[in-house]
């Protein structure tokens, strides 16, 4: 900042192109347009409580409001030897009134939670479509029999709708825990903080909540603009979201496969190979698993770039931690997306699967409970005698043939401990129904009042600047 009277030269060029680029057209289209936003509501409370005179307020308003008019012309292509806020400031008349009870502190703690704003949706619905994808399939081959597998063996027999079900369930939690974070930490608005101290003048800082559609102000300066923990939180959810989705594809991708031969994918969810003509490979899937890894490393990069800063206003926090944020959460919400493709179109092959549900002696189990009910055994010794049977019968190339045993005959019978029966399943994804409708309608009440927030504050812009031309 040069011609303040504290300083007289400006930073090193070097310097300026290294933070800040050599234009601001970046900044311009990824923060200009929540700074103005904040400006806007930030003069008209000033006007309301006679702290800028009206026709200064009039003045500077319009000028910002013809700036995004012409979606920031006159700054493009301009270099900022200390950011794009001075800059843009610089061009407005009398621009020097923004900053009246207000630091850039506090202008870019609120700046940051505008612009997670769109970001918050977009991973939410992302996870809820997944979800409701995953509910969607469960309920259709709620029927098809397969193997449940532990440590890669066929343990007990479900169905596919089954497996699909209990993704479901864990991506409701994630997607709760996205909620969440989004709610809790997007509702404060920390406008009027000022640099770490607030400020004597009798500003409002509710009134500039309510226009930007925040749900109160913060209520201490200096966690206002010392605090990002919205990334981390956000970023933590996601991450784990990431982590749930993993395990999908982890899944997901040897069932596609020869030796399984579980499910397969139409034409448009498969590539082909560039050598071998007979390859029809679910890369997509691929794609997810690796998407899946940012969030994780941009909460690790934040994380670390917060841990054992001064609890004040810091650039390494601000600045640099927050920097790991929006890839971090457009990759998952990409993977999410991804996978939702996979998911719906990925068919079963139920003759393929309940062949390997007899194959692995899956209803063993079931064998050694009818022992220990028809006949009173222990369990333990039921255990040795199944195990035996199956010694046997793997020798002499056959299955367990007992009426009642096979594959779907259990699947019918585990109806308790939230099994694989009919009636199980369906009890599940009517809770799953209720929790997403549930979550589906937080999510959009938000973006419908954030808009709505948005349109009020045109409005009030539009009579005020009006009103002065009377």
């Amino acid at each position: 900042m040069a011609g303040t009277g504290r300083i007289s030269t400006g930073i090193k060029p070097e310097i300026a192109e290294m933070l800040f680029g050599t234009t601001v057209d970046e900044a311009i289209d990824t923060e200009l347009g929540s700074i103005t936003q904040v400006d806007r509501a930030h003069l008209l409370m000033l006007a309301e409580q006679g702290l800028v005179a009206d026709d200064v307020a009039r003045t500077v308003l319009r000028a910002i409001d013809e700036l995004r008019a012409t979606d920031y012309a006159a700054l493009r292509g301009k270099q900022a030897g200390r950011g794009l806020f001075l800059l843009y400031e610089s061009a407005l008349p009398n621009g020097g009134v923004l900053q009246t009870g207000r630091s850039r502190n506090d202008l870019n703690a609120t700046v940051l939670l505008l612009r997670l704003r769109d970001e918050w949706l977009a991973l939410s619905r992302a996870v809820l479509g997944l979800q409701a994808v995953l509910i969607e399939r469960a309920a259709e081959f709620a029927d098809v029999v397969m193997p449940a597998y532990t440590h890669y063996q066929p343990a007990v027999p479900i169905t596919y709708g089954h497996w699909l079900a209990g993704v479901a369930f864990a991506l409701g939690r994630d997607a709760a825990a996205v909620l969440d974070a989004g709610r809790t930490g997007l509702a404060r608005c920390p406008l009027g903080a000022g640099s770490a101290g607030g400020t004597s003048l009798p500003i409002d800082p509710a009134r500039t909540a309510e226009l930007l559609g925040f749900d109160h102000p913060v209520a201490h300066s200096l966690d206002a603009v010392a605090s990002r923990d919205v990334v981390l939180r956000l970023l933590a959810a996601a991450s784990i979201a990431g982590v749930t989705l993993s395990r999908l594809t982890a899944d997901l991708l040897p069932w596609l496969g020869g030796e399984y031969g579980f499910l397969t994918l139409p034409d448009d969810l498969v590539g082909s190979s560039s050598l071998m003509p007979q390859k029809r490979n679910p890369f997509v899937l691929e794609q997810v698993q690796g998407r899946t890894t940012a969030a994780v490393g941009a909460f690790t990069a934040a994380a670390g770039a917060m841990h054992a800063t001064p609890f004040t206003n810091s650039i390494a926090v601000g600045t640099e931690a927050v920097s790991h944020v929006w890839r971090g959460l457009r990759s998952i919400t990409d993977a999410m997306r991804l996978a939702t493709y996979m998911v719906d179109g990925a068919r079963p092959v139920p003759e393929r699967m309940l062949q390997r549900a007899v194959e692995g002696y899956t209803t063993a189990t079931a064998l050694a409970d009818r022992l220990v009910v028809g006949e009173g055994k222990s369990f333990r010794d039921a255990h040795h005698e199944v195990g035996s049977l199956i010694n046997q019968l793997e020798a002499a190339g056959t299955h367990i043939e007992e009426d009642g045993l096979d594959p779907a005959s259990v699947v019918a019978g585990s109806k308790y401990g939230g099994g694989p029966a009919p009636s199980s399943i369906e009890a599940g994804l009517e809770l799953l129904r209720g929790e997403h409708a549930a979550h589906v309608e937080a999510v959009e009440q938000a973006d419908k009042s954030w808009r709505a927030a948005e349109a009020d504050l045109d409005r009030h812009v539009r009579r005020f600047v009006e009103g002065g031309e009377q």
